[in-house]
């Protein structure tokens, strides 16, 4: 049975010198988390947090389907360097992109992850899917960077999960929206990246909190969620 969790905030960037200086951070800071109140979203304020972004959205735009799907080295070549290659189709197989993320941190709600990506074929990325060995025949720059950085001797699927995703241009910031579905649980996730997360941080905060909507700061990646099998 799905069920309904308070909304979660991750504020990414992507920034070497910040990367770091987070990793040594973490290292020495307890384990982040900031609960907030349980109590259940209302209509009327999640009503009232849509009309509010609403007004700024771009009439053009509508809700994205995702379709995420994770690969690792067969024999955990990535994962052991704390890196995920992953697949994503958006809408169908209107566009499909292959992302590498590697170093990812998250403290108080702040996420610092080093991210390469570029756009791949669907047809060749519903391949991969597949069969994951097909991935050692694909052509690309973010390829190049796996063989080369990780020397997987070939490749696994670990599965993966959708959401779908609304994205609103609000106060300067581009929020984007997400319902992630797993089979043990629905996330509800506001994302933003930039290059001052705290203070993004506070201005998406102050809205949640004017809308009366309880919410929390992540605690772990959609993909440690997914691996996890619990929603957190």
């Amino acid at each position: 049975m799905l069920r309904r969790q308070p909304s979660k905030i991750e504020v990414k960037i992507e920034d070497k010198e910040e990367l770091e200086q987070a990793r040594k951070r973490a290292a020495a800071a307890a384990a982040a988390a900031a609960a907030s109140t349980t109590t259940d979203t209302t209509s009327s304020a999640a009503a009232s947090l849509l009309h509010n972004l609403n007004r700024n959205k771009d009439p053009t735009s509508k809700a994205q389907r995702l379709e995420n799907f994770f690969f690792d080295g067969s024999s955990g070549e990535l994962s052991a360097r704390r890196a995920v290659l992953r697949i994503r189709f958006y809408d169908g197989d209107s566009r499909c992109v292959i992302s590498l993320k590697a170093r990812a941190v998250l403290v108080d709600g702040v996420s610092r992850v080093e991210e390469d990506e570029e756009e791949l074929e669907p047809s060749v990325g519903r391949a991969c899917v597949e069969n994951p060995q097909r991935l050692k025949e694909v052509e690309s720059r973010v390829m190049g960077r796996v063989k080369d950085e990780f020397g997987p001797s070939g490749f696994v699927g670990l599965g993966g999960f959708g959401n779908v995703r609304g994205v609103f241009e609000w106060n300067g910031l581009k929020l984007e929206l997400d319902e992630s579905s797993f089979e043990f649980g629905t996330l509800y996730e506001i994302e933003c990246e930039s290059t001052d997360p705290d203070a993004a941080k506070k201005m998406i905060e102050d809205l949640l909190k004017e809308n009366q909507i309880a919410y929390g700061y992540s605690e772990a990646s959609k993909f440690s969620i997914f691996r996890c099998g619990k929603l957190p």
